[in-house]
């Protein structure tokens, strides 16, 4: 796992998956993000560590679509931002992200392993509640 921080564009794959959006039209754009969350949320086996990440970061760009959240601005990633999420959308975030947590997932293991799996947990469960529902964000 090619990492160098917490946050979630901090590795190889979800900075990769970032600079691919920035090649895609706009119009292109929220669909491979659909596409990155549902790869994650419908895996039923092992879900593999850059599988994970990506997800993570599709989730990232989500959250910070939401009216007044902060933004999110990787490195490599998009010029513009990521539309602001149907609430269908924000459930998918958030059930893929569920799925990277799950104890069968490569990278909860990686960072669980890692002196810093406390302070990524943080960050990921930091995400889903920004993409839960609006009761839940208050």
């Amino acid at each position: 796992m090619g990492t160098w921080g917490t946050d979630p564009f901090g590795g190889d794959a979800a900075a990769d998956f970032a600079a691919g959006l920035a090649g895609l039209p706009e119009s292109r754009r929220l669909f491979a993000v659909r596409a990155a969350l549902a790869e994650a949320a419908e895996e039923r086996r092992y879900l593999e560590a850059p599988e994970g990440e990506v997800a993570v970061a599709a989730a990232a760009l989500l959250a910070a679509a939401r009216p007044g959240a902060a933004p999110c601005a990787p490195a490599l990633g998009p010029g513009q931002a990521i539309p602001e999420p149907s609430e269908e959308l924000a459930g998918l975030a958030v059930h893929a992200l569920d799925r990277v947590l799950a104890p069968d997932s490569e990278l909860a293991e990686l960072w669980d392993e890692s002196d810093a799996g406390q302070e990524w947990r943080a960050s990921v469960a930091g995400l889903r509640t920004a993409l839960g529902p609006a009761a839940e964000r208050v």
